[in-house]
């Protein structure tokens, strides 16, 4: 007769005198296991949780368990949910047993939940391409990002019933959630009216809840696989959407019985994954506390790679180079580009990303370079706006036939902590409101339907528009030539212009650029000639940033998107840089110099948001050289990156730097500064006590305030004529005493 042991019902109903023999005995196994790595297993947070972790590496070290239980790894594999309850058993008596010794009581393992046995670290991770009716039933592991999380349903696993002939209770297992009624009384035969017993202590229901998991990493030209994943009891509630998980299930099939088609006489199989443990890669929990899983891992080859690149003699230089070498030119551009990619130094109360903002002519490279972006950066998403719609970059709200809502992840919310590239931006007006919570705040917040919720979501943000009149129009500010709203275009801590200018020197040596990479004429040659040409062309010192990042007519070995990929994903986990002494006093200086500096006019106000991107970006910048600490070189770096945007911004038609520019609208409105004037000669006549002036005094009053430079004469005649100025001789006015 075999053994009885506590909990067998709990984990096995209804199992068969023959399969509990093999059942006490791996529990045996299993329980010998725990009992030598008991500090893996804390007792006491298990009993509290519901669940503990197994290591799949740590379980196939132990030579003891193995040389036990020799099948463990197969049976693990195709016999997943049978092992699975074994070791739960097993972890289930353990506590018993140490509970009974703590406390004398012999009942309490009538009073233990069921203990589930998540299993962690299973390798290798299969494509989610290749899964296919061969591996149906098998224990598989997926990494992917989820792109839809669907309500929290009760779902029943056993259910009673009652036979209304003989009142006998019995109860009938409810496979995949699946209502299957009893057939018949198994005491006395009955075969009608068997009622089920919803609200019977021997119905059984678990939560359960259903997300959506899609691949990372597509080919081009194929939709993105996908595929739903089920989770249960503590597994619930654990992925948002835009999260990357490392789920590890059973592929099993949805019951051809329930499927929606209009033509149910076809038996249409949908393969879905019964989840048993789960890691969320994107905020580091799980049921896990000493799982490795990380979003990209790093082998030996790696960390050597790492290691060379970060040995070059002029790193940053190589690493600008690196990000899109077909696109000549545009160093600081690509600078910037790639300090978004870095991000600063994680804070508590202030975001770490950097937004970038590129507008310019057409055919400048703006997609390519975006393009290379997502394309290195350790999570990037490349979206064009003429194709993109508000919910697309969001997320979207959808109903279920049961008629509870799910969310389902958009661009920004794919993109967490990662890089969202978006072009053509100036193509989806509509969609520009919904960026202004996402790039500041870093959370999406959703009031629909009677839902509302906040999402997290924390992207870098790199955008790319055309004007709207097809070339960028200097005479008009950045606000007139691309309609973007005041708010939004404060949030990008850089914005650069890329105007096509005519230059027989550039244009020269940026057709022998494109040339060469379709000829084999060596590149270095090219580059060389250019230099020669052009080392008397630059006034600015060689200790200039735009300078050094410029090739001295050496070739270099770019970087391939995989390993740049790698070693950015290394600086954003190990490296957090922090400001030192000397970079603080520059920036400080710089700040102080340009908010005095554009204090007057109507120009953009400089706020304490520029200082925030001065430290994002020279922590970046340190970080791109995995420095810990910011030195004042970097400082000055960055201040020459943020002078360079000022300047594309600030400079006017004729090529001056106008400081009474307005970043983000129109300068003042003429009545504006008709108004203005007004003030200013009444303050005036005021504190000298006289209301006549000359036009002399009026012009020099309107100079001060830098208003009315080419219509002064309109406005000192439109002031005449409604009679807020009367004119007293030929060069003088009195100021109405009514506006006194």
């Amino acid at each position: 007769m075999a053994e009885h042991i506590s909990g067998m019902d709990l984990y096995f109903f209804g199992i068969s005198a023959s399969n509990r023999d093999n059942i006490i005995e791996n529990v045996k196994r299993f329980g010998s296991h725990i009992e030598r790595n008991g500090i893996l297993y804390p007792w006491h947070q298990i009993e509290k949780d519901h669940y503990f972790t197994v290591d799949f590496k740590t379980a196939l070290d132990d030579n003891l368990l193995m040389i036990a239980w020799s099948s463990f790894r197969e049976d693990l594999i195709a016999n997943t949910e049978f092992t699975l309850n074994c070791m739960g058993l097993a972890m289930y008596q353990y506590i018993s047993r140490l509970y009974k010794a703590c406390t004398q009581n012999t009942e309490i393992g009538k009073t233990l939940p069921v203990i589930r046995a998540r299993i962690l670290n299973h390798e290798p991770l299969l494509p989610m391409k290749d899964i296919n009716v061969s591996s149906f039933g098998k224990l598989v592991s997926l990494r992917g990002t989820v792109v839809k999380a669907g309500p929290v349903k009760i779902v029943c696993t056993h259910m009673a019933f009652q036979c209304p002939g003989c009142g006998s209770v019995q109860v009938e297992k409810q496979i995949n959630g699946t209502y299957i009624p009893l057939q018949k009384c198994t005491k006395c035969g009955a075969k009608q009216n068997v009622e089920p017993l919803y609200n019977s202590p021997l119905s059984k229901t678990v939560e359960s809840q259903n997300i959506v998991l899609q691949e990372i990493d597509c080919d081009v030209a194929r939709v993105p696989q996908t595929i739903e994943c089920e989770l249960t009891e503590d597994l619930v509630k654990c992925c948002l959407p835009g999260d990357v998980a490392t789920i590890s299930g059973v592929i099993k099939v949805l019951d051809p019985n329930d499927n929606k088609r209009k033509n149910k006489q076809n038996s249409i199989f949908n393969l879905y994954l019964h989840t048993v443990a789960v890691y969320n890669n994107s905020n580091g929990k799980s049921c896990s506390t000493t799982s490795s899983h990380q979003r990209i891992s790093f082998t030996h080859d790696d960390y050597l790679a790492i290691k060379e690149i970060h040995g070059q003699p002029q790193l940053f230089r190589y690493l600008v180079q690196s990000l899109c070498p077909l696109i000549y030119g545009h160093e600081i551009v690509k600078a910037g580009l790639l300090l978004g990619l870095f991000r600063g130094t994680k804070g508590d109360c202030i975001r770490s990303e950097s937004h970038v903002l590129m507008v310019g002519d057409p055919g400048l490279g703006k997609s390519q370079m975006l393009k290379s972006c997502a394309n290195v950066s350790p999570r990037g998403v490349y979206v064009c706006g003429n194709v993109s719609t508000t919910s697309g970059l969001t997320v979207t709200m959808t109903r279920e036939s049961g008629g509870e809502h799910s969310l389902e992840a958009g661009a920004l919310m794919i993109a967490d902590q990662g890089c969202c590239c978006i072009d053509e931006f100036d193509k989806l007006p509509a969609q520009h409101a919904c960026l202004l919570e996402a790039m500041e705040q870093q959370c999406i917040s959703i009031a629909k339907a009677g839902v509302v919720c906040s999402l997290p979501t924390k992207p870098t943000i790199l955008v790319a528009a055309n004007p709207s009149g097809g070339h960028y129009d200097q005479g008009k500010t950045l606000e007139q030539n691309l309609k973007l709203s005041s708010p939004l275009l404060s949030r990008f801590d850089l914005i650069f212009l890329l105007l096509d200018r005519p230059n027989q020197n550039i244009d020269k040596y940026l057709s022998k650029h494109i040339l060469t990479s379709h000829s084999s004429t060596s590149k270095h040659e090219t580059l060389q000639e250019y230099r020669e040409q052009t080392t008397n062309d630059f006034s600015q010192s060689k200790q200039k940033l735009s300078e050094r990042l410029k090739l001295n007519g050496e070739t270099l070995n770019y970087l391939s998107h995989k390993t740049f990929r790698k070693y950015i994903a290394y600086a954003q986990k190990y490296v957090e840089p922090r400001l030192s002494q000397e970079a603080k006093y520059v920036l400080t200086e710089f700040y102080v110099t340009l908010r005095k500096q554009f204090a007057t006019g109507d120009c953009t106000p400089v706020t304490a948001r520029q200082l925030y991107s001065l430290i994002r970006l020279t922590e970046a910048r340190a970080k791109a050289e995995l420095r810990e600490e910011a030195t004042i070189d970097d400082a000055k770096d960055v201040i020459e990156i943020v002078q360079h945007s000022v300047t594309d911004v600030f400079t006017n038609e004729a090529g001056v730097l106008d400081t009474t520019r307005s970043e983000m609208g129109t300068r003042m409105s003429y009545k504006k500064q008709v108004m203005k004037l007004v003030e200013i000669l009444q303050k005036k006549s005021q504190r000298e006590s006289t209301s006549l002036f000359t036009i002399q005094q009026i012009r020099e009053e309107a100079q001060r305030e830098c208003i009315l430079k080419d219509k002064f004469s309109d406005a000192l005649h439109s002031l005449n004529v409604q009679g807020y100025l009367l004119c007293k001789g030929k060069n003088s006015y009195q100021l109405n005493s009514a506006y006194l």
